[in-house]
């Protein structure tokens, strides 16, 4: 692996077992939405992931990782973020930061933004269960982690993470202003 070639799938879980971190991952068929995530995920235990891959006019980017069934109000996480107005990163940006495709998005591809652009969020609510799940740099596997490894593999490739309650954004927005 060179410094521009992505991690796969086996390098993510080399890196995880250098960290002392355990995981367990299943194959399933290729998953592109939550729906067909919940139709073939649905007997995995634990918090099920939707992960956007955003950015702002300024070039900003975050990896917004909540609860699959979330419900995001752009607006709103734009101001809890001091971002301004928030768009969905687009397929190239998506392979050029984070070395994935459409579908992949999850934590895990952080370990591919050398350069650190890329925040990760995560849903504060999403963080009191456990594991989590997530796709290892592939959607044809999920993979299950405890949320205190998912934060210490973040912080181990320099990603820590930020947690935002997504439940109570109107809140902390007012608090901003």
């Amino acid at each position: 692996m060179t410094n521009n070639t992505p991690c796969t799938p086996d390098d993510l879980f080399k890196k995880l077992d250098t960290l002392g971190i355990e995981t367990t991952t299943i194959t399933h068929p290729a998953v592109y939405t939550v729906e067909e995530s919940k139709e073939h995920c649905s007997n995995i235990p634990g918090a099920h992931t939707k992960n956007l891959f955003l950015r702002n006019k300024k070039g900003q980017m975050w990896l917004l990782v909540c609860l699959e069934d979330r419900k995001i109000d752009m607006k709103l996480l734009g101001k809890a973020l001091t971002a301004g107005k928030l768009s969905f990163g687009s397929a190239d940006r998506l392979m050029e930061f984070l070395g994935i495709t459409p579908g992949s998005v999850s934590p895990f591809t952080a370990i591919n933004d050398k350069d650190n652009a890329v925040k990760v969020i995560l849903d504060s609510q999403m963080m009191k269960q456990s594991p989590i799940n997530s796709h290892p740099l592939t959607n044809t596997m999920t993979t299950s982690i405890t949320p205190t490894d998912l934060v210490q593999f973040l912080t181990a490739i320099n990603h820590p993470p930020e947690e935002l309650d997504m439940d109570n954004l109107t809140q902390l927005v007012q608090d901003l202003t």
